[in-house]
């Protein structure tokens, strides 16, 4: 029997609800443990999200027991997002690799910490962006590369859902302090658009491209989060001097969206559904200025089962993942950016060197 890597789940965030059962049925991984700082939460979300499992999983109420439980190989780290580089050091420093979800950190610095204590142990650390590891994407990529919609101009980002009482949390605190739809569905917004700009445009620079500049304004509540942003970013001109630019759109208040479109000089494509759940036939749709055009239907795919495999795999065969420390660097960079252009109402330069 192939070896399977040995997982903890460091509190019982909402996100569970799709990760728990992902780390269960991932062909080469195992759940041992979960732990809250609620009493009870830990078996409780155990309880809710896997009744059926029949494996043994320890349940903490303590943190630090499950990141001491010498039996865990990999950590998956959903805490608050201002919570994610204290104990994903943690982790790493009791000698665990660690899958942060999205963002790995709000500060460029605590990315810095976070890669300088993986290396220091050489362990794998991953930033947790699931549907990069949904096979609809790939065929997205596909596509461009066949040039039927031509170079790759223009991207359009929109995310959203309304905000329930129970996911308030959200925005309880500042921006400043990791509230708000930024760091929330923002990553999504941003590294999308990342990706998609840079799938023909791979000269000099990492597949996920990083803008120049970026301009932007929000919708903010009392406590200073923001349920509602909007911006573009500036990614330079191509080498036939076309000017290249990112829209986002993010927001708490409007109905269900998870969609990005890329916009050629020859034609357009567009992913209607990035949050694909696991029956979701996903679908994707392009056309050109030639007159063709068409929609594609997907076969279902869970991309969190998917990308446990690949963390799982990486760990277990020492490889390279696929979402590195540069792209969390390059998509922080442009969430500080976002950040500072909402605070000051002028466009920002977005920072590229480390």
């Amino acid at each position: 029997m192939s070896k399977k890597l040995k997982w903890g789940i460091l509190g019982a965030a909402r996100v569970n609800e799709r990760l728990l059962p992902a780390i269960i049925e991932a062909s080469n991984s195992q759940l041992v443990a979960i732990a809250s700082r609620r009493a009870g939460a830990a078996s409780a979300t155990l309880e809710k999200y896997a009744s059926n499992y029949e494996g043994n999983v320890a349940c903490y109420d303590d943190m630090d027991a499950l990141i001491n439980d010498k039996n865990i190989e990999a950590v998956y780290c959903p805490m608050a997002n201002e919570e994610h580089t204290q104990w994903a050091i943690k982790a790493i420093n009791a000698g665990k690799h660690v899958l942060i979800e999205k963002p790995m950190a709000t500060t460029l610095q605590d990315i810095d910490a976070i890669e300088a204590a993986a290396k220091a142990h050489n362990l794998k650390v991953m930033e947790g962006f699931m549907y990069r590891f949904h096979p609809q994407h790939k065929r997205v990529q596909e596509i461009v590369e066949s040039g039927l919609i031509g170079d790759v101009l223009s991207a359009r980002a929109s995310f959203s859902f309304l905000m329930k009482q129970a996911r308030m949390y959200r925005i309880n605190r500042s921006m400043a302090l990791g509230g708000g739809a930024l760091w929330d569905i923002g990553p999504y917004a941003i590294h999308t658009l990342r990706w998609g700009m840079g799938l023909n445009n791979h000269a000099g620079m990492m597949p996920y491209d990083v803008p120049l500049t970026c301009l932007a304004t929000a919708k903010l509540n009392e406590h200073g989060a923001d349920i509602v942003t909007s911006g573009v970013f500036d990614f330079g001109q191509d080498a036939k001097g076309r000017a290249r630019f990112g829209h986002f759109d993010i927001s708490f208040e409007r109905s269900r969206k998870s969609e990005y479109e890329l916009i050629g000089d020859k034609g357009w494509i567009k992913c209607h559904t990035v949050w694909a759940f696991d029956q979701d036939i996903p679908i994707i749709s392009w056309g050109n200025d030639a007159g063709e055009g068409g929609e594609e239907k997907l076969a279902p795919a869970n991309h969190f089962t998917l990308e446990i495999e690949h963390f799982s795999d990486c760990i277990l065969n020492n490889k390279m993942p696929l979402l590195s420390f540069a792209d969390a660097k390059a998509n922080c960079k442009a969430l500080e950016a976002v950040l500072q252009s909402v605070n000051t109402g002028a466009k920002v330069n977005v920072v590229r060197s480390n």
